[in-house]
């Protein structure tokens, strides 16, 4: 366990919920595990105790990818672990395939709606291919892959003949995962109250990770699910892809984290990866000193010309398979940008099309 994991409280130790398996973290609320075929393995799904229009049964939040196993996982938690009562919503925090994968399949299996931020339902139903301008998207490719972004690299220095075709080759990625969506959804948006079961919850929606991402606190319980916001092992994504290129989402991230402060530390916070834990505030420090460092790192090497992609290995310590590689170069382009908004650095489109920073 790395310094910064010791700073934080785990109540369950290195305890996981098992394939099929549920366990109860606070009155209500129970974890899950499902698999994902990535480096990281896992995502961290919940079950809230509900009480809806007349009916006692469970709120899911979040739902998985949509592939086969993880189909027949939800169908053993069913069978085992819902008590005989039915799902009576489906709560998704943010549109990542991971998160919202398997939302039309769970809504439609139970007849139960979709609750979720308006700016992410939109752009699942775009990407999943359920939007208007699907045709486009699946030929092009949304989000980290595809022809739109093997171009949105390329013009950061990802000039690799190999790299570039790989993407192009992946234009498919998030439809694939995502194949639909539900045609309707009922919006969440911040500070709302929502009474799920016999306990309220607020939303508190953060920028950056994701359009709208949407964390639920609840008072009662004293318990947070954090979505990719907070997380106790790896740095929360925060990149800059092809359908925004001139977004600073580092520092809407960053700035997001202000609206955790009021919350109290021995919050017990249940992340989408990793283990639940103690220790709010501590986490947010250490993540806000990680990208002070990062922005410092980079800052320090831009005294020459840098590309995104010249600076992969200034951030990044490690080999990178494609699907890293994609969030990488987002990673470096969001810290360049902030840099570049900041009025720390200059940028420069060469003859060779690719974008170069630089201290002023």
């Amino acid at each position: 366990m790395n310094p910064q994991e010791q700073a934080l409280n785990y109540p369950w130790g290195d305890a996981l919920p098992a394939s099929g398996e549920t366990q109860a973290m606070a009155e209500g609320v129970h974890w899950l595990r499902m698999p994902l075929p990535f480096a990281l393995d896992h995502i961290n799904l919940w079950l809230l105790r509900d009480h809806l229009d007349g009916r006692d049964g469970w709120a899911v939040v979040d739902c998985g990818i949509d592939r086969p196993e993880v189909r027949q996982a939800w169908e053993t938690l069913f069978e085992s672990r819902l008590e005989g009562l039915p799902v009576l919503r489906v709560i998704v925090t943010h549109m990542h395939p991971d998160h919202v994968g398997l939302s039309h399949w769970l809504c439609e299996r139970w007849q139960a709606p979709l609750w979720m931020s308006a700016t992410d339902f939109a752009l699942a139903s775009l990407w999943s291919g359920g939007g208007p301008a699907a045709s486009a998207a699946q030929t092009e490719g949304s989000g980290p892959t595809g022809d739109s972004a093997a171009r949105h690299f390329a013009r950061h220095g990802l000039l690799d003949p190999a790299a570039q075709q790989m993407l192009r080759d992946r234009h498919a990625y998030y439809s694939g995962l995502v194949p639909d969506m539900p045609r309707n959804f009922h919006r969440l948006m911040h500070g709302q109250q929502v009474q799920v079961g016999a306990h309220r919850w607020q939303v508190i929606v953060g920028h950056g990770h994701a359009p709208e991402h949407m964390s639920l606190w609840c008072p009662d319980l004293q318990v947070l699910i954090s979505g990719d916001m907070i997380l106790p092992r790896i740095s929360t994504n925060v990149s800059v892809f092809d359908f925004e290129p001139e977004a600073d989402p580092l520092a809407l991230y960053l700035d997001s984290l202000q609206r955790y402060d009021g919350l109290p530390e021995d919050t017990l916070v249940l992340p989408s990866h990793g283990r639940p834990f103690r220790g709010l505030h501590t986490r947010i420090a250490q993540q806000q000193a990680h990208h002070a460092e990062r922005l410092a790192d980079v800052l320090a090497a831009c005294k020459a010309p840098k590309s995104a992609h010249d600076l992969l290995p200034v951030l990044f310590n490690r080999k990178l398979d494609m699907h890293q590689l994609t969030f990488a170069m987002g990673e470096a382009i969001a810290h360049l940008h902030t840099l570049y908004y900041r009025g720390q650095l200059k940028r420069q489109l060469g003859d060779d099309g690719v974008y170069r920073f630089q201290t002023l």
